[in-house]
């Protein structure tokens, strides 16, 4: 049975914490999005290392391989909207439809070693991305295809839900701060 579609606009996570797993994007400084993202990038292979992380847990839920691989492609997504946003004013960004690219790029067949390594890889190049953000540039603005307006860092917070969110969804264990 295919996964249904989530339709949310998750924009709001800009403005409280999410219920959910925790994470407060709202109250995080934009310096810290770095290690928010390596701290997450580590705790994918122990997501990874059940017994299959094929396995989905119900029918409407994506397996660990497919939520690794949905971050993977997180990582790498945000990280070119914000090489864009460094070079053109006010870019619109590309269209990305996560759970067509699940379906098209069969997330839950690919190998779950070669996904977590491509998923570190990336994750460092999207946390290298944010730490090279020069303070002047945070006001810089970039635009959705449904009308949400982006600044560098709310993109960068609303970013980093996403795969904090994710990796909640996979191991049930809620964002702390310390």
């Amino acid at each position: 049975m295919p996964i249904e579609p989530d339709t949310k606009n998750w924009t709001w996570v800009l403005e409280k914490g999410c219920d959910d797993c925790g994470f407060d994007a709202s109250a995080i400084d934009f310096r810290d999005i770095p290690d928010l993202v390596m701290t997450n990038v580590s705790g994918w292979e122990s997501a990874l290392s059940v017994s299959d992380p094929r396995v989905r847990p119900n029918d409407s839920t994506w397996s660990p391989l497919e939520y690794a691989a949905h971050v993977r492609d997180v990582f790498h997504i945000f990280a070119r909207r914000l090489a864009l946003m460094s070079v053109e004013v006010d870019p619109l960004f590309e269209n990305w439809d996560q759970d067509a690219t699940a379906v098209a790029e069969r997330y839950n067949d690919q190998d779950p070693e070669v996904v977590l390594q491509q998923l570190i890889s990336e994750g460092r190049g999207a946390a290298a991305a944010f730490e090279a953000v020069p303070e002047g540039a945070r006001s810089r603005t970039g635009r959705r295809g449904d009308g949400s307006v982006f600044t560098v860092e709310s993109l960068g917070r609303y970013f980093v839900h996403d795969p904090i969110h994710h990796l909640w969804d996979v191991t049930g264990a809620a964002h702390r701060t310390t």
